[in-house]
């Protein structure tokens, strides 16, 4: 059978369809490239390049191919973006994600692993770990527009043979160990990037967005887990669904936190450059501190996590930016060349 992957282009989607060829699976991509690269994707797998809200589109893919799960990853990130543009956040993750649930219930899919975040849990998550019991108050759209396509996913399981996995995850970061695929999108806004930027000398500074929060040293304390680890909770959520386990909600971070300036230390001393870090006011939206019970993707899903390292996890995207940057260069070369070529 065959995995449909949303969003495979972009950051974490791009890592997914790796992992699901490496595992042996037949892997179709639909992403529009609004975020995500074509050279993200392996050739192995086969692309789509379209919409996840396009309708007819989707029903092309599915009689195209024999698709028995979906993995959606496509959807829009930035929280303080969907402070200011909400409505764009809920057509974007919310509004498509039923057009897409309700076009895998229409193809008979009844597999379906959703990309879902801490932002539902809000401020209201108190001072041990977030469980997936714990009640739901986003702070901002970007979790509330995640928040309502879970009940979407939770009504449409209770009125059709479907069935869910919806994964919460903390702090996404790293990148692959095999060099094949990071986070590449310009602009991006994670803290790790922008922290690795800074130490390579692509940027000024590292802006850090509030000191008063009541943490170890007044910055934001986040679960970060790195994106491999991640990739192999959603196999392990695939052959759960396919042994006929029933829709359920996991967290996916390791129960550990770091501050802001700790994942700044961490970087200066993997990469053994110091920058410059810059103290600005909190962004609206963001929280005190969010740090993941993991718990039921260990015990349901047999998730064990083999990355759960501060310095591992920086070591990697390090390791990126420099193939990312070595691989813009060369792509300018090429372009160079061309234009030379012409006259």
């Amino acid at each position: 059978m065959t995995v449909l992957v949303t969003g495979g282009a972009g950051y974490i989607g791009s890592h997914m369809v790796w992992a699901l060829l490496d595992a042996g699976e037949d892997v179709v991509v639909l992403d529009r490239l609004s975020t995500g690269f074509r050279w993200a994707v392996p050739d192995e797998a086969r692309f789509y390049l379209g919409d996840v809200g396009d309708r007819e589109l989707l029903r092309r893919i599915f009689a195209e191919n024999s698709i028995d799960a979906v993995l959606h990853f496509a959807g829009s990130i930035v929280v303080p973006q969907s402070v200011l543009h909400p409505l764009e956040y809920y057509e974007n993750n919310t509004s498509k994600t039923g057009v897409l649930a309700s076009a895998a219930i229409e193809a008979g899919i009844e597999n379906f692993v959703f990309s879902s975040t801490a932002a539902v849990y809000g401020d209201n998550v108190g001072e041990g770990l977030v469980r997936e019991s714990d009640p739901t108050y986003p702070k901002n759209p970007y979790g509330q527009s995640k928040l309502m396509s879970e009940m979407m996913l939770r009504d449409a399981a209770n009125a059709h043979p479907f069935r869910y996995v919806v994964l919460r995850y903390f702090n996404v970061a790293g990148a692959d160990p095999q060099g094949r695929t990071g986070l590449s999108t310009q602009g991006a806004t994670h803290l790790i990037k922008l922290a690795c930027e800074a130490a390579l000398g692509r940027r000024e500074a590292l802006d850090v967005y509030g000191t008063d929060y009541p943490t170890v040293d007044g910055t934001g304390v986040r679960d970060y887990i790195h994106v491999s680890d991640l990739v192999a909770a959603h196999l392990n959520a695939l052959a759960y669904l396919r042994r006929g386990g029933g829709s359920m909600i996991a967290n996916c971070g390791y129960g550990a936190g770091y501050s802001v300036l700790q994942v700044v230390e961490s970087v200066k001393r993997v990469h053994g450059q110091d920058f410059r870090v810059r103290f600005c006011p909190r962004r609206p939206g963001d929280t005190a501190a969010v740090v993941a019970d993991s718990s039921r993707a260990r015990e349901i899903l047999g998730w064990r996590p083999r990355h759960a390292n501060l310095d591992h996890i920086i070591a990697t995207a390090l390791d990126w930016e420099e193939t990312l940057q070595a691989r813009r260069q060369g792509d300018l070369t090429t372009i160079h060349r061309r234009l030379a070529a012409s006259f």
